[in-house]
């Protein structure tokens, strides 16, 4: 197997989410799905040719300001290394140090972590980070800062009721994000009795 050049890697990003059934560090059944998908149907054996790009937008706007990166340092500047192998290294900014006691700082990190681990399991490069904001947009700003070839996201497949109060993250993205966008709908057997947790 020929080994990808930083120019021929396919940069995929995943917007990952919290479970709302169970909360942090678990992720949530339709990113999950997400990330299976694109490790099943687009990376497969070809780990060298692919790059996962983790994002979590933690809806809760007292979670920690600072970007926070997972993985191989190219997205921040003044990452220091803290700990990992060749693949899925784990960087923070020093000053992010000062805010570990922060329980949504470190929810968010797990959950990254997760994501992280499986990516070193699978042999295939990743960075991951988190953004606070509005979902919808962050995801869309993260899109067009980082210019992935393809945004893969989870979707919970709502209904018309619950989207005529609002449009998912999901739907927002599709339209809105400048790079090529696959929506990835939880299974039936996998669907709660309420629709709205995940």
């Amino acid at each position: 197997m020929a080994t990808g050049s930083a120019a021929n890697v396919t940069r995929i990003m995943l917007a990952v989410d919290v479970s709302t059934m169970v909360g942090y560090p678990i992720a949530c059944i339709s990113s999950l799905g997400a990330f299976k998908w694109a490790i099943q149907k687009i990376v497969r054996s070809n780990v060298s040719d692919f790059e996962l790009l983790l994002l979590h937008v933690p809806s809760d706007q007292a979670f920690c300001k600072r970007v926070i990166v997972l993985g191989f340092s190219r997205l921040c500047d003044n990452a220091v290394r803290v700990c990992g192998g060749d693949i899925g290294k784990i960087y923070t900014s020093p000053e992010c140090f000062e805010t570990m006691e922060s329980r949504d700082h470190a929810r968010g990190l797990h959950l990254l972590e997760y994501f992280v681990k499986r990516c070193k399991e699978i042999g295939v490069a990743c960075q991951a980070w988190i953004v606070t904001g509005d979902p919808k947009t962050a995801i869309c700003l993260e899109a067009r800062r980082i210019q992935p070839d393809l945004l893969v996201m989870g979707s919970r497949a709502l209904s018309l009721v619950y989207l005529s109060i609002g449009t998912s993250v999901s739907d927002f993205c599709l339209k809105h994000a400048e790079c090529p966008v696959v929506r990835i709908k939880r299974r039936p057997d996998e669907a709660p009795l309420n629709p709205l947790y995940d």
